[in-house]
């Protein structure tokens, strides 16, 4: 098996991997995880040989954009509290416990190598969090604190993890600098991700083809994530205020095409670079192995212990941060979500899986230092990561659904079904307004009025079934069901045209292209 054979298997697995999940009710990209290590262990399975300093700008650009798009600017502030609790102050944290413990228990480790091998496995992985807490039904604010941790936290992370490295490197340190770095590091990257989404909606407008527009909304995180790297500020923040900004600006109410596509595009790019992404991670198990010949024991100790301390530092930092979340949430009247109760807090704790970056971060650390000797340690600090990064995938992975289950930690379905039925009100609200619009410059006929209105009032009532009196109600059903038998009917009739033009394509002298433009009108006429 060549290494384009191997991707396509990953890719077809990434595929499965979807649907056994949800019959197994496990995390896809656990799975996946796992199925990687099984090709690893393969010996017809080739290593895989891809630049480290490729990882991140190929995998992580289009998973943060695909992140975004599912959740807002609005969200991120009411949740900003807790993510800087746990994106930055809990990152800090953990980089310096794990240097610690593994500067003591790894004889000779120089510090700076510790601090290195704390900053890349500091970060819970945000494709991780989401894959996994989307699928298990938690509560909203939950799943926003918990993406929201998972897309900031790597910009901590990396940056500290270079400086890091270049202290190991040169053997020079100065924590003003490093300060200063960050600081410089997140303006450069705000800047740059809020002059290209400018730019990217600006040219959005210009394309106006959907097809244009979603092929652009794929090369702008690259284009972010690159630039801001070029110019030394935080690639990662970069992508993410981009996806920020055009998730708010760039949205057109009456753009269908382009967003039902453009949701239908996102979705495969998320599941297929999710996919490639989790099984990389299994599949890079073999350095591990042949880092660990014939010193099993010790190395796996090492692994657990610096493995426990990045699960217990979690959950000793989230019990005082949460309850001082809760009491500056109760001293000032603001709309913040958090955790509510110690299931919570245990949900969000088992929830700190590590994944692509950590991996990506391992990979990349340097073979030498500036005066040609090998990097301290080196294959030690991969081995003690990939440990740590197996361990909290797969252990934490597979046994949070049944965690879940057993706390009975679910989202509040009554809350989400009256801010639907608020939601349907409003539009079908929004409906009558501009209909008494029309009325006001134009002579309707009461026939066309009545309809129309009655019209506007589905609007809603196909939302939400539960608004509107029992007797609107049954009288909507009654014309949802003769409405549903009219388009079964149009439906056939459709699909029969279809068939025609679709024969018409064979036929000869038949331009394909012109078949295919008649299809396209048929299917577009078929959604509505």
């Amino acid at each position: 098996m060549d290494q384009l054979a191997l991707l396509f298997v990953i890719l077809l697995a990434a595929l499965v991997s979807v649907p056994v999940g949800d019959y197994f009710n496990l995390p896809a990209p656990v799975l996946m995880t796992v199925f990687g290590g099984v090709l690893a262990v393969l010996p017809f399975v080739p290593n895989v040989d891809i630049p480290p300093d490729l990882i991140l700008p190929a995998l992580l650009p289009p998973l943060l954009y695909a992140a975004v798009r599912r959740t807002s600017w609005r969200q991120f502030t009411a949740n900003l509290r807790p993510i800087l609790l746990l994106a930055v102050a809990l990152v800090f944290v953990t980089t310096i416990c794990v240097a610690a413990v593994a500067h003591a228990i790894v004889p000779g480790l120089p510090v700076a190598a510790a601090v290195a091998l704390g900053a890349l496995i500091a970060p819970p992985d945000p494709v991780a969090a989401t894959a996994v807490a989307g699928q298990l039904g938690l509560p909203r604010r939950l799943v926003s604190i918990l993406e929201g941790e998972g897309l900031f936290n790597d910009v901590t992370a990396i940056v500290l993890y270079h400086v890091a490295i270049a202290a190991a490197i040169s053997g020079e340190f100065s924590p003003w600098e490093a300060g200063r770095d960050l600081v410089l590091s997140a303006v450069v990257a705000i800047v740059v991700g809020l002059a290209l989404g400018w730019g990217a909606n600006k040219l959005m407008s210009l394309l106006g083809d959907a097809t244009l527009q979603i092929g652009l909304s794929l090369l702008v995180p690259y284009a972010s994530y690159v630039l801001a790297e070029e110019l030394h500020g935080s690639g990662v923040l970069a992508v993410l205020t981009t996806a920020l900004f055009l998730s708010e600006y760039a949205t057109d109410a009456d753009d269908v095409m382009t967003r039902l596509a453009g949701h239908t595009f996102w979705d495969i790019i998320d599941t297929l670079v999710t996919g490639v992404a989790f099984g990389l991670i299994g599949l890079e198990l073999h350095n591990a192995v042949r880092t660990a010949s014939g010193r099993w024991g010790e190395l796996l100790g090492w692994a657990a212990a610096v493995a426990a301390v990045v699960i217990l530092v979690r959950l000793l930092w989230l019990l005082p941060a949460t309850w001082l979340t809760k009491r500056l949430h109760a001293r000032r009247d603001i709309d913040e979500e958090i955790p509510v109760g110690w299931r919570e807090t245990v949900v969000m704790w088992w929830s700190g899986m590590r994944g692509v970056a950590s991996v990506a971060l391992a990979l990349a650390v340097p073979l030498t230092t500036e005066d040609g000797r090998p990097f301290p340690d080196r294959d030690i600090i991969i081995f003690i990561a990939f440990g740590v990064i197996i361990a909290t995938l797969v252990l934490q992975g597979l046994t949070l659904p049944s965690l879940v289950s057993r706390l009975g930690v679910r989202a509040d379905c009554e809350r989400e079904k009256d801010f639907e039925k608020e939601l349907a009100v409003r539009a079908t609200k929004a409906a009558r307004r501009k209909l008494r619009e029309i009325e006001q410059v134009e002579d309707l006929p009461e026939e066309l009025s009545e309809q129309m209105l009655r019209r506007a009032f589905d609007i809603g009532i196909r939302i939400s079934p539960d608004m509107g009196e029992e007797e609107r109600r049954e009288a909507h059903h009654k014309r949802a069901r003769r409405l549903k038998r009219v388009r079964q009917i149009q439906s056939e009739m459709m699909s029969a045209a279809r068939h025609e033009v679709l024969a018409a394509r064979s036929e000869p002298g038949a331009d394909p292209e012109i078949v295919d433009r008649v299809l396209r009108h048929l299917d577009v006429r078929s959604m509505r």
